[in-house]
């Protein structure tokens, strides 16, 4: 990974928020967090990111919303981390088009893990396909 990637987080919980970004930042990522899903995708749409984070229960567009509105537009790599965790909600968001989903509680490294695995096989298909 030679550039600096971009990552959006969308949670309504600042402490979620806190903790993902500073994870995220200290592997070397530039983190921009947002308290909900409208808010991600204003930006998204102002400067897109490399990857997005979304909670799916928040005010407003919840996180299933978010991917479904990223989708039409963009084929970001989408992880979703959220406390819903039936077998319903891994498959909803899956069909929505996320590329991952973690549960809350959740262990912050193996996020970040999750999100340097999702790069990697990205710049290998970059350079496979060149």
């Amino acid at each position: 990974m030679s550039e600096t990637k971009t990552i959006y987080i969308a949670d309504d919980e600042g402490s979620i928020r806190t903790a993902i970004k500073a994870f995220l930042e200290k592997a070397g990522f530039e983190v921009s967090d947002f308290e909900n899903g409208d808010l991600l995708l204003e930006a998204f749409a102002d400067k897109p990111s490399d990857l997005v984070v979304l909670d799916v229960m928040m005010p407003g567009s919840n996180g299933f919303v978010v991917c479904k509105e990223l989708r039409k537009i963009s084929t970001v790599p989408i992880i979703i981390l959220s406390a819903r965790d039936s077998d319903l909600d891994y498959a909803t968001g899956l069909d929505l088009g996320s590329d991952d989903y973690l549960s809350k509680p959740f262990s912050p490294m193996a996020l970040v893990k999750r999100v340097e695995a999702i790069f990697r096989r990205i710049e290998f298909e970059k350079e496979r396909n060149s």
